[in-house]
Order: C-alpha cells, then sequence, then structure tokens
C-alpha cells in the first residue's frame, strides 16, 4: 500500500479505545511477548523530536499500542539517540532512524506524527513546520515560552487541519473528571478562591558551574536554536534548562500549567482581568538558577480569584500535599491532586449544634495510568480524524500557558498588571507588552502561519 493511501487509512478509520495501561509498569522485554498483530496500513507511524526526558516517556507510553511504531528518533545530542534508539529496538525489535535536524526528520512522508519533547523555547517551531509538513502532533506542556508563540500554535493547527494534543494528561485523569463533576455541581457552595501550588522538595540548590567545551556529540548551536547565543553551561542543558528565561518559565509554567489547567476548565474562564506577582530566589539566592524559587501569583477573575505558589526545596503545600488544586467554596473545599481527591466540609452551628454544611468525602484514589490514557485518546481522535475528540487539543493548553506567563510576566514588571481580553493585550502597559512577544536568534525566525 502506497504512504499516500496508508495516510488515507488512517485518517478515516475510527478504532476502539484498546486496554494495555498496564503496560507502562512492564520490562522492555516484556513487550515483544505481548504484541498483536496489526496490518501495515493501519499503524500510525511516530518521529521524536527530543528523547531524553519527556519526550521518550511519551513515546513509550504510544508504544504500548499495538497500531503506534516508532520509525524516527531527533534529538542533538548523539548519546541520547544512542540510548533511545536501543530502548526502541528492546520493545518492538528494530531501530529506528536517526537524525540531529529535525526538518531533515520532518521530509519523512512516511512518518504520520510527531512527538515533541524539546525545551519549551523549540516548541513552537518545531510544532508549527511539523503541520506544516502534514504531521499530527503530540507536544509537551508548556506549548510554548511566550504568549505570541502560544497564539501562531492555534492558528497554524487550525490552518493546517492537523490533530494536535497537549501533554498536560492530568486531563486525561479520571479522577480529576469525578472532582471537577462535584466543583461544578454546585453543592460546594459559592467559590470565591482556588488555590493552585507546587511546593517540590526534591528541588536542591543549582550548582555554579563554569562554562566549558560543547560535549562531544551534541549539537549545541542546534540545541540554542533561537535562543540566544551562549557559552555552553551544564546548567542550562537537558533537565535544567526549566530554571532559566531563555528556555523556559520556571515552576511556574512546568507546572502551573498542569494545575491551572485543571483549575480554569473547572471554573470555565480562560484569561483573568488583572494578575500581580511577589517572590524571588529566598530559599537559593546564590545558586545558578535564575526563575524564583518561591513565589506567590494571584490571578483575578470575575467571580473569584486564583492563587498560584509555588516554592522549591520544601514539601510542605497546602493541604499537606505537594501539589494540588484546591476549589474553596461556602460549604466546602475540594482538594484535588495526582493522588486522589477529598472534601472538607465547613461547619455551621444549627440548633445549638455544631453540624457540617456538607458530606465529607475522604480520599478518593486514582485509578490507570492516565498519561496512557491521554496518548490512547490522542490515537483516537487521529483515527477519527476529529480534534474536538481530545482531551487537551492545542487551543486548551494555549490557556493555560497564556495564563501561567501572564504569571511570569507580573513577576518580571515587579506590577498588577491589567488584561484587555477584547485587545488581547495588557492596558497601557508597553513593558508587559513587549514580554508577550518571541526574540528568535542565530538566524531562526518566528513561524508565519
Amino acid at each position: 500500500m502506497s504512504s499516500t493511501s496508508r495516510r488515507t487509512f488512517i485518517q478515516k478509520t475510527g478504532m476502539a479505545a484498546a486496554g494495555g495501561l498496564a503496560l507502562s509498569q512492564m520490562p522492555f522485554s516484556s513487550f515483544a511477548g505481548v504484541r498483536k498483530p496489526v496490518a501495515a496500513a493501519d499503524k500510525l507511524r511516530y518521529g521524536v523530536i527530543g528523547c531524553n526526558g519527556m519526550g521518550w516517556s511519551d513515546m513509550r507510553s504510544h508504544l504500548n499500542m499495538d497500531e503506534v511504531d516508532c520509525v524516527a528518533l531527533c534529538d542533538v545530542d548523539q548519546s541520547v539517540l544512542d540510548r533511545r534508539s536501543a530502548d526502541v529496538e528492546k520493545m518492538r525489535g528494530k531501530k529506528p532512524a536517526q537524525y540531529g535536524d529535525y526538518r531533515k526528520m520532518l521530509e519523512n512522508k512516511d512518518i504520520d506524527v510527531v512527538i515533541i519533547g524539546t525545551p519549551d523555547h523549540w516548541h513552537c517551531k518545531t510544532m508549527v513546520d511539523a503541520v506544516q509538513a502534514g504531521k499530527h502532533v503530540y507536544v509537551e506542556k508548556p506549548i510554548a515560552n511566550t504568549m505570541e508563540e502560544c497564539n501562531l500554535m492555534v492558528a497554524a493547527a487550525k490552518k493546517y487541519g492537523k490533530i494536535v494534543q497537549v501533554g498536560q494528561w492530568q486531563r486525561s485523569g479520571p479522577h480529576y473528571e469525578q472532582a471537577l463533576d462535584v466543583v461544578r455541581s454546585g453543592k460546594l457552595g459559592q467559590i470565591r478562591l482556588v488555590k493552585v501550588w507546587a511546593y517540590q522538595g526534591w528541588m536542591k540548590p543549582v550548582p555554579v558551574l563554569p562554562d566549558t567545551a560543547v560535549p562531544a556529540g551534541v549539537n549545541y548551536d542546534m540545541w540554542l536554536g533561537p535562543a540566544p547565543k551562549r557559552p555552553f553551561n551544564a546548567n542550562r542543558f537537558h533537565f535544567n534548562f526549566r530554571w532559566f528565561w531563555d528556555y523556559a518559565g520556571g515552576l511556574m509554567t512546568d507546572w502551573g500549567v498542569h494545575e491551572i489547567d485543571i483549575a480554569l476548565y473547572a471554573m470555565g474562564v480562560k484569561a483573568p482581568k488583572s494578575v500581580m506577582a511577589s517572590g524571588g530566589k529566598f530559599a537559593y539566592p546564590d545558586d545558578a538558577s535564575e526563575t524564583p524559587d518561591t513565589l506567590q501569583t494571584v490571578f483575578e477573575y470575575d467571580g473569584f480569584n486564583m492563587l498560584w505558589e509555588h516554592a522549591t526545596g520544601i514539601d510542605g503545600g497546602n493541604y499537606g500535599k505537594t501539589e494540588g488544586i484546591a476549589f474553596i467554596g461556602n460549604n466546602g473545599t475540594l482538594v484535588v491532586n495526582r493522588g486522589g481527591w477529598e472534601i472538607i466540609p465547613e461547619t455551621q452551628q444549627k440548633d445549638g449544634m455544631t453540624a457540617w454544611k456538607m458530606d465529607d468525602v475522604p480520599d478518593q484514589r486514582p485509578q490507570g495510568n492516565a498519561l496512557d490514557l491521554h496518548t490512547r485518546n490522542f490515537v483516537d481522535a487521529i483515527k477519527a480524524n476529529d480534534s474536538s475528540k481530545l482531551k487537551c487539543g492545542i487551543e486548551t493548553g494555549s490557556i493555560a500557558a497564556i495564563n501561567a506567563q501572564m504569571g511570569n510576566i507580573a513577576y518580571k514588571t515587579g506590577r498588577k498588571v491589567f488584561w484587555d481580553a477584547a485587545s488581547g493585550q495588557f492596558k497601557n502597559d508597553a513593558e508587559a507588552n513587549a514580554l508577550m512577544k518571541a526574540k528568535y536568534n542565530n538566524g531562526w525566525t518566528l513561524p508565519k502561519v
């Protein structure tokens, strides 16, 4: 079957959701024995751009599905490419093709789907190029490093008609949906405050390191891409890129999009009226990171406020939980996080007795693997060629990312900023509006849609 007819078949053929959530816990050697034969015409062929962290976690989750194959990997670090190629071979018995330049990989017309697991500053360019090349895309969160790029990505998905899922996989967790049904039911009473937080005790100081030569096998110029030119420093490479403004937005965007997404989804809002933020490097003032290790951000919406908090090096978050979302109502508070959800009722005096305003609900534990459910949802949407089936499409992902970026903009300006939804800009604030824009360097240019 030709590539064209195969892709047409993939787009038009519906497929029932398969099981296999338990496979994510199995060793690579177990996969060969449980594979089900799938006709070549039914296969979705994947390429991965950025294979070290979540890019590989996402690909491995997809490989739990028999109709998915990994045929190509792209990374700027040859050691990562070799390691992930070996991983794919263990799972599927065949090594994927290797690429050092994602543009070359996108020329491969046999690739149907691309996973983007690069640092944040690369998400927009690679995603837009991928949909322009006719690929469906699973892009990691936050979808971009600026508000301007978020809007471009939404426009690109719409223009080219491709299925784009964002890796905010909490959207596919059944226990989150159960909790949000309660929030929307009105049983909590008027919700006046939503708290969202991430207290990350595992995060220790980033040690100050000298610049060094680029490691062997690393294409550092490609890694920098549109980011400002700088000497190589191990602190800025691989995982720790998250804590430097050139490439990402710190915990506000890294964890924030997950929690903010659930909060805004439950409350049915998209953009705040105002944002103010206060924080800084209070825990580790002399370490190498740039983004704040301690931050409180207040978002004002119609009828309620949302408070974002993060802190590194400590786990003492709200309600004894390191991360989560709390919907605080007149009758009670619902707290949900990756470990489950519960209701803490308010009390009242009734006939001289203290009584609860609503029934308490003790911890409700999660079921299933939310990442595997999320990737399954993506594949089902591709098979149906219907983006409306996505749990977290690109527009949904953009809402969370844009709100988080607004929090960082308020922090950077050091003042309360006011949003004008009609104009899509901050009111009377040239500095804040300038921070919405992307600045591409080193000959790279912002995608055009």
